[in-house]
């Protein structure tokens, strides 16, 4: 992916429109709302590609080089879920999922499947154009921000230029946002990061509104780096604060 020019990316607070222009694959079986999305990102600035079905939309990634994917979950052919996995499979692309499903599970899905990121049908154009933003925000922060490539506590490590994170040597399997979750709070064990500050240093967003990403997201890197999810040695909750990273106890 190219990174965007420093100063390309305005928050959505602004009401600016981006000056970055990214590929964006759209796959929307509902040929009005597909167009309705085409014209309003197009509106912001960025160039946009549609796909009205599953496997077109797998065919179109393999073709083009995108800079964020917006699936559908309930597609013909292929369903959202099953394009997520494939794209995933070759690339650490940012993907938005759309689903007008009030399941719960369908969205823990679509994260576990790699997701970053998802709205739910009905939604305001306005929402879409602000959570693109605040991920190429993210994505460019991330590129400009100097950070360690390696941090390791405890039992863990996780690397940043090989985008990797092992236990005792051994790899887990993260999700792109996961692993994202995951350093941050490792490359400050012991501090205590708010709700807030974690969608800002993880999603890149200036906003939280109602969505429970910060939850799913520590619920689901439990499962993966605890030895015991329910009652978790690493990513402890901090009553009244938020989260931080446990480092071990050290022997006097």
């Amino acid at each position: 992916m190219n990174p965007p020019p420093s100063d390309a990316i305005h928050s959505p607070a602004t009401g600016d429109q981006p000056a970055f222009s990214a590929h964006i694959l759209v796959a929307e079986d509902e040929a009005p709302l597909a167009d309705l999305l085409r014209l309003s990102l197009e509106a912001a600035g960025h160039q946009v590609t549609l796909a009205h079905d599953g496997r077109q939309a797998l065919r179109l990634f393999e073709q083009g080089n995108f800079d964020l994917v917006i699936l559908d979950v309930m597609m013909p052919d292929m369903d959202g879920f099953e394009v997520c996995a494939e794209i995933r499979r070759r690339s650490d692309v940012p993907i938005i999922m759309l689903t007008a499903l009030s399941d719960p599970d369908a969205v823990v899905q679509g994260f576990n499947l790699g997701a970053d990121d998802y709205i739910t049908k009905p939604f305001q154009f306005r929402e879409v154009q602000a959570r693109i933003a605040a991920i190429l925000r993210r994505l460019r922060w991330l590129q400009t921000k100097w950070t360690p490539s390696v941090v390791r506590v405890g039992r863990l490590t996780v690397d940043l230029d090989a985008h990797t994170a092992a236990t005792n040597g051994h790899v887990i399997p993260l999700t792109p946002i996961e692993f994202r979750l995951l350093y941050t709070l490792m490359a400050q064990p012991g501090k205590a990061f708010s709700r807030e500050q974690l969608m800002r240093e993880v999603w890149g967003y200036d906003f939280v509104g109602g969505t429970n990403l910060v939850e799913v997201t520590v619920h689901r890197l439990r499962e993966k780096i605890e030895r015991n999810p329910s009652r978790p040695e690493h990513i402890v909750t901090v009553r009244g604060v938020g989260y931080k990273f446990q480092p071990p106890a050290t022997s006097a």
